[in-house]
């Protein structure tokens, strides 16, 4: 089955709740969307949001490579090539990860649709269903009490608390979440490479009675050698965001002694589904636990995220929260997400459908 067409285009999905990390404030969302229209109307959809801060792809640059002239050397293939169509995608745009994950989500997107299958299924389904977390950026602590509740009230379970500009504020924000919600919650910390060695074990000591559940890249990305030399208990709860861009990276991580105990994968970060799961075998077979995250993206590479986590085994949490507060989406569907527990359609592909 060859692929007839292929197009992109660009929009600002627009953000309901704007917020702060320790390096930026996020009060817009732009997405780049693909779609790809095979010989027999069946058509796939992929999405990118880049990071230039982590990944050094900026929008233009993402936007400019998804140009119809850049991506037309995939009309007239065969879908049924899907292994090798991603590679060639790998190959022509290797300094482009969001635009690569747009084209490699809609590729595999139009294949399990062509083949009337979940994307899961086709991957091999391990979990059914899992909470996700929800974000809470850099605010004071009365703002973050109040953020708090509303999640609690909306059905969330699990928060991820951003940290990194205020150690001793961050550590008080902690403390009174616990003081005011007891256990409602499930608590994962941020520090978006805010703190050095000497403050994360400060963190990490003064708030480990409080079960944080995990920690994500507190250090610099380029620390992996200064992380390894963190106690061992708290690099078992150490998840490596900045630092894990690529599968070469992954490999970096694992040397021994093992940098992190978690791999937070991002589709835009690697460069979709076929390099996110080459990221997830190196952790199986090292023991790490897998932390699904995202950016502020659409439904769309929201759900490739959350199908590509459920078909790993040792996927053991995801932060999938990116395209709930946005102002708008191009599509419908997607992921099922209930009381703060996200699980997988049953239909063909991503489920998602334009609008």
């Amino acid at each position: 089955m060859k692929i007839k067409s292929i197009k992109s285009w660009s929009a600002n999905l627009g953000n309901t709740k704007p917020y702060t990390i320790a390096f930026k404030t996020i009060d817009e969302v732009l997405n780049v969307f693909v779609e790809i229209e095979l010989e027999n109307g069946t058509t796939g959809m992929g999405a990118g949001n880049p990071s230039e801060y982590v990944t050094g792809e900026s929008f233009d640059h993402c936007k400019l490579a998804l140009q119809e002239s850049n991506i037309g050397f995939l009309v007239g293939r065969d879908i049924r090539e899907i292994h090798q169509l991603t590679f060639e995608v790998l190959q022509k745009f290797p300094a482009n990860p969001a635009a690569r994950a747009a084209l490699d989500i809609a590729l595999y997107d139009a294949f399990t649709k062509y083949l009337d299958i979940p994307l899961v299924k086709y991957l091999g389904q391990k979990i059914k269903s899992l909470p996700t977390s929800n974000t809470i950026g850099i605010k004071n602590v009365e703002d973050t009490l109040k953020e708090a509740q509303e999640y609690g009230e909306r059905g969330f379970t699990v928060l991820k608390v951003k940290l990194g500009k205020d150690l001793q504020e961050d550590i008080e924000r902690i403390i009174k979440l616990r003081e005011k919600f007891g256990n409602k919650f499930v608590i994962r910390i941020d520090a978006n490479q805010g703190y050095d060695a000497a403050k994360t074990i400060e963190f990490y000591n003064k708030t480990k009675h409080l079960g944080v559940e995990l920690i994500e890249q507190p250090l610099p990305a380029k620390a992996v050698d200064e992380m390894r030399k963190l106690p061992d208990d708290i690099r078992k709860i150490l998840a490596a965001d900045e630092s894990l861009l690529t599968p070469k990276t992954a490999l970096n991580i694992v040397k021994p002694p093992i940098a992190t105990g978690i791999f937070n994968i991002k589709l835009m970060k690697c460069g979709g589904i076929s390099q996110g799961l080459k990221i997830a075998d190196i952790g199986l077979h090292e023991g790490i636990d897998l932390f699904w995250g995202c950016n502020d993206e659409s439904i769309v590479s929201i759900t490739a995220a959350l199908h590509t986590a459920f078909a790993c085994s040792n996927t053991k949490y995801i932060d999938l929260d990116g395209s709930l507060d946005l102002a708008r989406d191009v599509v419908k569907g997607g992921f099922i997400l209930k009381d703060g527990v996200m699980s997988c359609s049953d239909k063909p592909g991503l489920g998602v459908e334009r609008l």
